[in-house]
């Protein structure tokens, strides 16, 4: 049983971070009811909806409204991811679903925040780690700014932020009896994943982008092609595993390359490893140093690295159907997870609904079909 077994979540319908943010505590064992829109083309599915049981509710239609209230009266956990005064127009927002039950913990993930200048405009993941500072660092020296895909706002400034901020909530109410609003804002999140970048520019302990030391600056802390044009990952920064780094490419006592922290040979340093690093394929170099402490590893897409020994001995990926996805993590002592369930149908009896009230919903349209 998972940590956060008998933890009753209702998930509002969303996209990306707020579904990530229900699956993370599904994972952990939390009981996540998925409100899907009535009518959309097929049920939520895929990864982020697993664990989760699925229903179809009519927001716009005032009894699905209620079913909305009703559901959150039984929750310990709501998750919403409206526009700010979208949820309150529809009658489900936080003071109406607290007046039923004032130990909800009512999390709200926009891209913006609740309140702001900008809290009530469209945005995407670049635009939110474009505000927050998080973008500006990320690249190369002489290069645009990289986004990162949508990782570092969607999903761990947004979706794991409120999933951390709901765990946080459950505590304070298991102290106080209460429960609470909360604010999870990717922009907010963005800046807090940058926090030593963003700070360290302001001190002036991190420059530019791509002029420091994990951003590609260093020749020890960079990927390099390898003979059959796959990649190597090379993180040797303490001078013990740089020895071992060079050690593995036949370079020990090279004055060149031997010379880690000297700056001026970087440039010189970078073309020299690359061009070593292209004298081999991938497989050929990892088992070079396999067993080491060089620091070094392969670049693997997702497939592979489910086939990767490491992985495969701790069960880093699991398969659920034909799909391979990242099993739950982090792992408990005590509290097993397991290998997450397939999204399925929600039984709204367990919820408090009767057979025929449920007959009589979905008579009218205010909740989909069984």
């Amino acid at each position: 049983m998972g940590p956060l077994t008998g933890v009753r979540v209702v998930e509002l319908v969303g996209l990306g971070p707020g579904p990530f943010a229900g699956m993370l505590l599904a994972d952990m064992g939390a009981d996540v009811l998925a409100v899907d829109r009535v009518g959309s083309a097929s049920p939520p599915a895929g990864v982020l909806h697993r664990g989760k049981s699925i229903t179809a509710v009519d927001l716009k239609n005032p009894a699905g409204a209620s079913v909305v209230l009703r559901l959150a009266a039984a929750a310990d956990a709501l998750i919403e991811v409206f526009r700010p005064g979208v949820a309150e127009r529809l009658g489900i927002g936080p003071d109406a679903c607290l007046a039923r039950n004032p130990g909800l913990i009512y999390g709200r993930l926009t891209g913006w925040g609740q309140d702001g200048p900008w809290a009530a405009r469209a945005g995407h993941d670049i635009d939110y780690i474009a505000l927050a500072g998080a973008l500006e660092p990320l690249g190369r020296a002489g290069q645009p700014p990289t986004p990162p895909i949508n990782v570092l706002g969607d999903f761990a400034g947004g979706g794991m932020l409120l999933a951390f901020g709901i765990a946080c909530a459950l505590w304070e109410r298991s102290i106080s009896g209460a429960g609470q609003v909360i604010d999870a804002a990717m922009i907010d999140g963005a800046a807090v994943m940058m926090a030593p970048f963003i700070t360290g520019r302001a001190t002036g302990s991190w420059g530019p982008r791509g002029t420091n030391l994990l951003d590609t600056a260093a020749p020890f802390y960079e990927v390099y092609e390898t003979a059959d044009g796959e990649w190597m990952a090379v993180g040797a920064i303490e001078p013990q595993f740089h020895a071992a780094l060079l050690a593995g490419l036949g370079a020990t006592g090279d004055p060149e390359l031997s010379a880690q922290y000297d700056r001026g040979r970087w440039p010189g340093q970078k073309a020299r490893l690359a061009s070593i690093f292209r004298s081999r394929t991938q497989e050929e170099w990892c088992a070079v140093f396999e067993g080491t402490d060089a620091c070094v590893a392969p670049v693997l897409a997702a497939g592979d690295a489910a086939r990767h020994p490491h992985n495969i001995a701790r069960g880093t990926f699991v398969e659920r159907g034909a799909a391979l996805e990242p099993a739950p993590a982090p792992r408990f002592g005590r509290s097993s997870v397991g290998v997450p369930k397939s999204p399925a149908p929600a039984d709204l009896t367990t919820w408090g609904f009767g057979a025929g009230e449920l007959a009589e919903l979905r008579a009218t349209g205010a909740i989909g079909p069984e």
